[in-house]
């Protein structure tokens, strides 16, 4: 009996050490296992919330963060030239335009390819067209000669076209040598050819890289009232239109004078103060003087450019007027001017009508002489881009 007992009570302690034994092994499993899922579960948590971003991370009741805008920058060069006589008048002989055109055989761009390089790189040109389109035969009576009839076949359009001119002023003494129809058939054979067309009851209104750019022409003889109201009320509908920029293009002035006389000067400046940001002329056939009118540019006369309408102008020189215009979200910020020398043909002893860029002394001659008759200027015009104040 007693050796049984003995052997039950060693039974049941190798049972309790055998359950201690498992606890044990049980508590080292469950611990390290405890230790490792709460050890994960707030390295979560914590990554959780470095992760949020600033929107997730707010309240509902606050509103997110707007990013930044940037500004939207654009510049648009301009470029503007003289009176284009894409014609001839009927008496003239010898080597008129069209004869120098046939000897081409017909090739459009002979006219204007030495400043194709410059009209094709900028955003816009503009010039003065001093000439019809039309077949038309009947000549607009004008009084006592000497008087001149200027017409051009209706194909002379792709002169235009084919040296990148996109816009014209037909506001001048010219459009109406052939009458009414004359006009007519001009302004018909511009907008065929998609060139753009201001003045005699014309405005261009043109969307480049966003911004709206106006154009307008005048004929301005004399300093009216009638005049002045009408310049301040087509510039104030081109603004109210949204255009940024607004530039009108006279037809005034006395031929073969260098220096502006009184009526251009006063419309001039007028048209600055009613808004205009840049003023242009033509029709004297020489250069003038170019002002600095309250931080404006106002060139009274480019002089002539590609001229049919004399086979040697004892003076050839004229300019380019380059204007870069840099916006900042649509809005005008900064103008710089750029004036290029040309001659009115690419040859001394005659008119070939091709304007040609000078080159060496004869573009140092010209810009000094255009800084001698520009004293606002302030001897700053130059062939490289130049400001104003």
């Amino acid at each position: 009996m007693r050796r049984e007992n003995i052997k039950k009570r060693r039974r049941k302690k190798r049972k309790r050490i055998l359950s201690v034994v498992l606890i044990i092994g049980l508590l080292l499993i469950i611990i390290p296992t405890a230790f490792v899922i709460s050890k994960n579960i707030l390295e979560k948590n914590i990554s959780k919330n470095q992760d949020k971003t600033p929107e997730e991370d707010t309240t509902q009741n606050e509103k997110p963060v707007e990013p930044v805008k940037q500004d939207v920058k654009e510049e648009v060069i301009i470029s503007a030239a003289g009176d284009s006589t894409l014609g001839t008048d009927t008496k003239f002989s010898g080597e008129t335009l069209p004869a120098v055109f046939n000897t081409t055989g017909k090739n459009y761009a002979y006219f204007y390819q030495n400043v194709y390089d410059i009209f094709s790189k900028d955003d816009y040109t503009f010039v003065n067209l001093e000439t019809t389109f039309t077949d038309a035969t009947a000549k607009k009576d004008k009084g006592a000669p000497p008087y001149y009839h200027f017409k051009g076949p209706k194909d002379y359009v792709n002169i235009l076209t084919s040296g990148s001119i996109e816009g014209v002023t037909v506001a001048n003494n010219h459009i109406y040598d052939y009458g009414q129809q004359g006009f007519n058939d001009t302004i018909e054979v511009l907008k065929g050819a998609k060139v753009d067309i201001a003045g005699e009851g014309y405005k261009i209104v043109k969307e480049i890289k966003g911004i709206k750019f106006g154009f307008l022409g005048y004929q301005a003889w004399s300093d009216t009232k009638e005049l002045r109201d009408k310049i301040k009320a087509d510039i104030a509908e081109l603004k109210n239109s949204g255009c940024e920029v607004v530039i009108p293009y006279f037809h005034w002035g006395i031929e073969g004078q260098y220096k502006p006389y009184d009526v251009q000067v006063n419309i001039g400046r007028y048209a600055i103060d009613s808004g205009a940001d840049l003023v242009l002329g033509s029709h004297p056939h020489v250069v003038q003087t170019l002002e600095n009118y309250k931080g404006k540019l106002i060139v009274y006369s480019f002089g002539n450019f590609c001229f049919g309408g004399n086979n040697n102008p004892t003076d050839k020189r004229t300019f380019i007027l380059q204007a870069k215009l840099n916006f900042t979200n649509g809005k005008l910020e900064q103008t710089s001017f750029k004036v290029i020398p040309c001659s009115v043909s690419s040859v001394n002893n005659k008119n070939d009508y091709r304007p040609t860029p000078m080159k060496d002394q004869n573009k140092t001659n010209l810009l000094k002489f255009l800084n001698e008759l520009s004293p606002t200027l302030n001897g700053e015009i130059k062939d490289e881009f130049f400001q104003i104040q």
